[in-house]
């Protein structure tokens, strides 16, 4: 064993001990994103234009804190909350499931206000007439209407604690007693003692709870607050009252909430695709490569190892969406070894000695392994940069599983042939072979596949766009989807009957094949009113709210944006690094017109099966672009090869030999990847359905623009060059 060869082990044992150091224990090391445990992830806004201008610039980080000490009190377990922008606030819950009391504990303003009662009969009078007098307010309690001063007498600003209390001459009902520092007592104080028999209202939020009789001057600083609470009510009210008020007003602009049994469901169905998928994609490569399928599994096993061990030590949140990225690198990675084999079994049908097939293979696969992993890292580092939450987590497992994929199949498996081939006794390399040397004339049938691309791309994009705003979903376009799980099956008419009772007549509602679901999309925030409306009108048909999805216009128009510039950076990216590496831009430029053939044809699809441009279908058009362009650099690299080795050849000629030298690569690589895809499409759930559907069409897409988009173009800008 030669020093090298000992060097390049123990590189190899390193990298297998700090994955495994940093995977394992896996629960401690890697947590579960909300779309797998439960929870809500909530952007807010803060309206300062309801505040004074002086005001304006300080507003949002005293609402973080005062959000932040609210959701502390709440007992959530390692909440997220931080500032995001000028004037917004990301806030994530795990576990949290109960949306409507988290977004009341959350948004409640919290301000509280003393104000006395006008006991003036003469006023109270014009008031009940509908002249409300200046500098008053007309405020209904119970049956009876009050006129009330709008100045506050005092303000919760002084208060110091707010706790529940239960009245035993009530039966026990509950309400908030309040405790104010030395200053608000005081003031409290020389209120009630000024305005003994006079009427004190309780203010909180611009609702009155109660307007007790002053009987004396009340000097403790201690007060109370009624008003028929019950107890998890009062306890709410008390906690947004110690925690402090808004010091604006604020909004949702985007939730994401996701019910616990929706959360089991996301594990249950990743891990069986992920299962599936590994099992299908190794299956494959033992049967088809024999031993040197064993030496790509101990690879793409050790490519697994190390994607969690660096998730685990960057403390990385596992998504759904992760989850599909690390079956999908899966298929991936043997892109890599396919390329190296199919290069060693070239060498070896030469004539030469293992050993230097090996060599030679390694060696000659390398450029096209460099290059086309590149290009995918583009696109998954713009899937980084403008996606949000899971889109984001997929980008991040897409970018380390690549580079672990590179790390495996280039160093490490040339680890294990230097080992094997050192005995002399090895001699052979036996592999099967679906594709013998093939002489088609891809390129002659170019103007038939030019035509088939077009009428597909015309009839596609014209869905799309007649379409309109039906073709976007509430990512890009505003409104709410909700999705629930009924114990019984539903028809979409009794839903809509419902919904229409409560005049909801704008609702679109779709059926989720297979299972008792009907997914919702609504223009605002009604969420809680279909559900209490579905406990009425089904009652023999328990129903549960499993996730609700909520985007403000704002932030559909800017998610809209920056998934445009994600599409357009990636493939002015790709264009450019195409462009650098193979030194002619004609090459760059076909390349790039297959890339848009490719999204095109996954959007055109979409459209006419009726499903949504989101976020997660963007993430999974940015993953077509880079794994496209791997096919369309592999014979790029091989053209590259054979113009210098067969001067006298037409580009033509070049071209198709290239394409047919590569074939049985470009093959095996996208049956690979349809695999692992495929798991993920049958057996990854209904929320990764649409995601997985993409990307099949745009592999499909991607092996044919290769051959028939990509390839000829090139000898179209050769022949453009020459004159």
């Amino acid at each position: 064993m030669t020093k090298n060869l000992q060097w390049r082990i123990m590189v190899a044992l390193g990298v297998l001990i700090f994955a495994l150091l940093g995977m394992l224990p896996l629960k401690e090391k890697i947590n579960l994103g909300l779309d797998l445990q439960g929870g809500m992830h909530l952007v807010l806004k803060v309206d300062t234009d309801k505040i004074p201008e002086d005001a304006r610039e300080d507003a949002p980080n005293r609402a973080l804190e005062v959000i932040r000490n609210r959701i502390d009190q709440f007992g959530v377990r390692e909440p997220l909350i931080q500032r995001q922008g000028k004037n917004a606030i990301v806030v994530q819950l795990p576990g949290v499931t109960d949306r409507d009391r988290a977004i009341e504990l959350i948004g409640r303003t919290a301000l509280l206000e003393f104000k006395l009662v006008e006991d003036d009969e003469e006023l109270n009078r014009r008031a009940s007439s509908g002249d409300i007098p200046e500098g008053y307010e007309l405020y209904a309690i119970e049956k009876e209407k009050l006129l009330i001063h709008k100045d506050a007498a005092l303000t919760g600003d002084t208060l110091v604690n707010a706790q529940v209390s239960f009245d035993q001459s009530r039966f026990n009902e509950p309400y908030i007693s309040l405790e104010f520092n030395s200053r608000g007592a005081a003031v409290f104080s020389e209120i009630t003692g000024a305005n003994v028999g006079r009427r004190l209202a309780i203010v909180l939020d611009g609702k009155v709870h109660t307007a007790p009789r002053i009987n004396e001057k009340i000097p403790s600083g201690r007060a109370s607050i009624t008003g028929r609470f019950t107890a998890e009510e009062a306890g709410d009210t008390a906690l947004v009252l110690r925690a402090g008020a808004l010091p604006a007003p604020i909004y949702i602009e985007e939730e994401r909430t996701v019910g616990a049994l929706l959360g089991r469901d996301s594990i249950e169905s990743g891990v069986r695709a992920s299962i599936i998928g590994v099992a299908l994609v190794l299956g494959f490569m033992l049967l088809y490569y024999l031993f040197a399928g064993v030496v790509a599994s101990v690879a793409m096993t050790l490519n697994f190892i190390i994607v969690l061990g660096v998730l685990g030590w960057l403390h990385t949140t596992l998504t759904l969406p992760g989850i599909a990225g690390m079956i999908l690198v899966i298929g991936m990675a043997v892109d890599a070894n396919v390329l190296i084999y199919e290069r060693i079994r070239e060498e070896l049908n030469t004539g030469k000695h293992i050993r230097s097939a090996v060599v030679a293979g390694y060696n000659k696969a390398f450029t096209a392994i460099l290059d086309s992993n590149i290009t995918t890292l583009i696109a998954a580092a713009l899937l980084f940069k403008f996606g949000t939450g899971p889109i984001r987590g997929f980008g991040v497992t897409l970018s380390i599983g690549i580079l672990a994929s590179m790390f495996t199949a280039i160093f490490v498996t040339r680890i294990i042939f230097d080992l094997v081939t050192a005995n002399k006794k090895f001699e052979k390399l036996p592999m099967l072979q679906f594709f013998k040397k093939t002489k088609i004339d891809f390129i002659g049938k170019r103007w038939i596949a030019y035509a088939l691309s077009a009428v597909v791309l015309i009839v596609g994009m014209s869905v799309f766009f007649s379409r309109g705003e039906n073709a976007y979903g509430i990512d890009f376009t505003g409104g709410q989807m909700q999705e629930y799980s009924f114990s019984k099956t539903i028809k979409v008419e009794d839903v809509r009957r419902s919904l229409i009772g409560i005049g909801i007549k704008d609702a679109t509602i779709q059926h989720v094949e297979g299972r008792n679901q009907v997914l919702i999309k609504t223009p605002g925030d009604v969420a809680s009113e279909i559900s209490r409306k579905f406990n009425e009108d089904f009652s023999d048909n328990r129903s549960e709210l499993l996730r609700v999805e909520k985007v403000g216009p704002s932030i559909g128009k800017h998610l809209r944006k920056s998934a445009r510039l994600a599409v357009l950076w990636s493939l002015i990216g790709i264009f450019i690094y195409v462009a650098l590496r193979f030194k002619r831009a004609g090459f760059a430029v076909a390349g790039v017109i297959a890339l848009f053939h490719d999204v095109f044809v996954a959007m055109g699809f979409l459209a006419i099966t009726g499903r949504e441009l989101n976020l997660t279908i963007v993430a999974a058009l940015l993953t077509i672009a880079g794994y496209s362009i791997n096919d369309t650099i592999v014979i790029y690299d091989r053209i590259r090869e054979n113009v210098k080795l067969y001067r006298k050849a037409s580009m033509k000629e070049i071209v198709n030999m290239s394409v047919n030298q590569t074939l049985s690569r470009t093959v095996l690589t996208t049956v690979t990847t349809l695999l692992a895809v495929s798991s993920i499409f049958l057996f990854g759930g209904e929320v990764l359905r649409d995601f997985s559907f993409t990307l099949l069409i745009g592999i499909v897409s991607g092996i044919y623009s290769t051959i028939y988009i990509a390839a000829p173009l090139v000898i179209f800008w050769h022949a453009k060059r020459a004159r």
